[in-house]
């Protein structure tokens, strides 16, 4: 892929991915995380991983690197969710 298009794909990744980050700090922050669901957090990141497998497959770095970050911030969430409830 070229360059131009890659850059594209980690200001997306980069967008969407940082999207989490408010709710993990208030999940962590106000020690509750009553109003999140378990089901669609596991579903969804059931989903994180296979966009990384596939993400792997085709080899393509803003893929990859933007559903690491995202699996690792759905999974905190998911563990407080599992710790405060």
């Amino acid at each position: 892929m070229t360059a131009p298009v890659n850059t594209i794909g980690l200001i997306a990744a980069f967008s969407t991915t940082t999207a989490f980050v408010p709710q993990l700090l208030r999940v962590w922050r106000l020690k509750s995380a009553r109003d999140i669901s378990l089901h669609m957090f596991l579903l969804f990141s059931f989903g994180e991983v296979m966009w990384l497998v596939y993400g792997l497959l085709i080899r393509s770095t803003p893929v990859i690197l933007a559903n690491i970050v995202t699996l690792a911030l759905a999974l905190a969430i998911l563990a407080l969710k599992l710790r405060y409830e």
